[in-house]
């Protein structure tokens, strides 16, 4: 298990058994477990999810990095599952920004 630091600064775990999950739905993200890491510690913009979670995004040129966690309380929360999408622009226009990255 591992943690990082949210924007909100809340620890956020990553878990073996989460990361399982991860990989197992998404096999392109086998050996990129640090990237799902960062996407929550230093993401580009947060979205907020339809049911209390939040979408940390990393946008790259063409795909947007997508780390889905939950903030439990003010000193604890979890990663949910990650995946990559070229849709990223379509998320953002559905989600509300809750935080974005200062340019």
């Amino acid at each position: 298990m591992e943690f990082v630091y949210s924007v909100n600064s809340i620890p956020i775990r990553l878990t073996s058994e989460r990361w399982i999950h991860i990989v197992e739905n998404h096999d392109e993200l086998a050996g990129r477990f640090h990237e799902v890491l960062e996407a929550v510690g230093d993401p580009d913009l947060i979205l907020k999810g339809k049911q209390g979670e939040l979408l940390a995004v990393k946008l790259r040129k063409f795909l947007a990095f997508v780390a889905v966690y939950k903030e439990v309380s003010s000193s604890e929360g979890f990663i949910i599952t990650a995946f990559e999408t070229s849709k990223g622009k379509q998320l953002i226009k559905t989600r509300k920004i809750v935080w974005q990255k200062r340019q």
